[in-house]
């Protein structure tokens, strides 16, 4: 029987911390609900995939984004409050989506994975796109509100919006 994969999406220094060089400051708000989400799936043998920005320092996005989460850098690791066990899985990324130039697809084929339950950051942009490739490969994704954070609040609501009414994505 296929089974369920836990993504959290660039929980990252470079993007939670205060000062960070992209904060999300509504990404702080969200660490506990992920936390408890990220022990429910390792006391239930749920894979837990870290999905991480991991840039080269002359990245072509640094020409719409400022320097971040560059790799070997504090900036480009998970945050402590939910730092990643041994048995965790790492997916470095470049772009939006966790699938685009990654071996993500292949992992979660490997682990007889169906179905992606998706927490982070940003809600309107790596998780939106995430879950739109992961949608048109197949999975079923879910998005838990409260594990989830972007910029504004107009930005949630519209990218949960999109999410569910377009992309069919279960919002709980």
């Amino acid at each position: 029987m296929a089974g369920v994969a836990l993504l959290v999406i660039d929980m990252l220094n470079d993007f939670v911390l205060p000062g960070a060089p992209l904060e999300v400051p509504r990404a702080r708000e969200i660490v506990p609900a992920i936390r408890r989400r990220i022990d429910e799936a390792h006391g239930k043998r749920i894979p837990v995939i870290y999905v991480c920005d991991a840039h080269g320092r002359d990245d072509p996005e640094f020409r719409i984004w400022t320097p971040h989460a560059v790799k070997g850098t504090s900036g480009a690791r998970v945050i402590d409050e939910l730092e990643p066990d041994e048995a965790d899985t790492i997916v470095e990324k470049t772009t939006y989506s966790a699938f685009y130039g990654t071996r993500l697809e292949e992992i979660l084929r490997g682990m007889d994975i169906n179905r992606l339950v998706l927490v982070g950051i940003l809600t309107n942009i790596c998780v939106f796109f995430t879950a739109a490739d992961a949608v048109m490969r197949g999975f079923e994704v879910e998005v838990p509100r409260d594990c989830v954070a972007t910029v504004t609040e107009e930005e949630q609501r519209h990218a949960l919006g999109q999410m569910e009414k377009v992309l069919r994505v279960k919002i709980t």
